[in-house]
């Protein structure tokens, strides 16, 4: 398991007054159909913060799946993608402890005090990363954030390790500070 889930998930009786076990308990009790529906339900009823929210919601959905087992699944026959993956994963992790890795079925949330950097494969033969960088104009690398919508503010595709450079890593930290 990812250090920053770890430690997130050790703080979370801390933090929300349950632990998971706890909080698995309370959401199996709901029928929510849709993750952002049992997310804005512990965000309203139980007033925990959006980071904490996603990450109970993730990780009770996929009870019989650890997030690597989530992440995996993403990249199944799309294998020569997850380099890619996992250097954006890496590179990312270096700005600061204080960023939660959040898997989910079809993508990982990259979390500071809010989602700043989602990463997706999107094709066979490409990821999509979405970032939050309001105001920034966009170029022909950065582009708008097209099926992200409003998780997003902009959207760079990228096809190969090689795009994981120092231009890439430094609207990725833009993103981070702003978070």
């Amino acid at each position: 398991m990812d250090q920053a889930l770890q430690t997130m998930i050790a703080n979370m009786p801390e933090k929300t007054g349950k632990s998971l076990e706890e909080w698995k308990v309370v959401l199996k009790k709901k029928a929510f159909t849709k993750h952002s529906e049992a997310v804005n339900y512990l965000k309203k009823e139980h007033g925990i913060t959006h980071g904490f929210a996603n990450t109970i919601v993730s990780l009770s959905k996929s009870e019989d799946s650890s997030p690597e087992d989530l992440v995996a699944a993403q990249y199944k026959g799309k294998e020569h993608l997850f380099p890619i993956y996992e250097m954006l994963k890496s590179g990312i992790l270096k700005f600061g402890e204080d960023i939660t890795v959040s898997p989910k079925k079809g993508s990982v949330s990259f979390i500071r005090k809010r989602q700043f950097a989602l990463v997706k494969p999107a094709t066979k033969s490409r990821i999509d990363l979405g970032l939050k960088l309001p105001g920034k104009a966009t170029n022909e690398r950065l582009g708008d954030s097209g099926p992200f919508g409003s998780m997003c503010t902009h959207r760079v595709q990228l096809h190969s390790t090689e795009e994981v450079d120092k231009e890439l890593l430094s609207w990725i930290k833009e993103a981070y500070e702003g978070s």
